[in-house]
């Protein structure tokens, strides 16, 4: 029995496209609702990136596939808001290390409460129906095509 269903018959990349667009506009829409509407996704690929001892504005450009300048002016527009700091590289000169503050670590808290309770929901509403959020298919996706080597997170927005 054919299916009357349109995305029985979509291609891969749109499914994935699809589901990306949806899942990230409903966290974005429930993180601007708890007070960081100034933020965007790309912000929170920045944060990841910083997390833990942060980098250079050129080990941060490698890692999200953008040019220096782009991430130059990713930074600026953070350090402005509150987010980041530039701080003395350990290893001296005149490299900056770009670090997270505060304000950028409770945002990560929050941002982190709404993404596990989106996914919670997700995989309730999923499993209600008799399946599985497909985080296993979705990896395996990634590494058959990247291998060992996971690719910069590109903002694509």
């Amino acid at each position: 029995m054919e299916t009357q269903d349109p995305l029985a018959r979509t291609e891969l990349t749109f499914l994935l496209g699809m589901a990306f667009q949806l899942v990230l506009s409903e966290f974005v829409s429930r993180l601007d609702a708890s007070g960081y509407a100034e933020l965007r996704p790309m912000h929170g690929l920045v944060f990841r990136v910083l997390r833990g001892s942060g980098a250079t504005s050129s080990e941060l450009a490698e890692r999200l596939g953008v040019t220096k300048q782009a991430a130059g002016q990713i930074i600026g527009d953070l350090e402005k808001r509150g987010y980041v700091e530039r701080q003395p590289h350990p290893a001296g000169g005149r490299r900056k290390l770009v670090v997270l503050t505060a304000k950028a670590l409770e945002h990560l808290v929050i941002a982190g409460r709404i993404l596990h309770e989106l996914e919670a929901q997700l995989t309730k509403q999923l499993h209600e129906a008799g399946l599985q959020v497909p985080r296993t298919e979705l990896a395996a996706i990634i590494r058959t095509l990247a291998g060992d080597s996971i690719p910069p997170w590109r903002p694509v927005w």
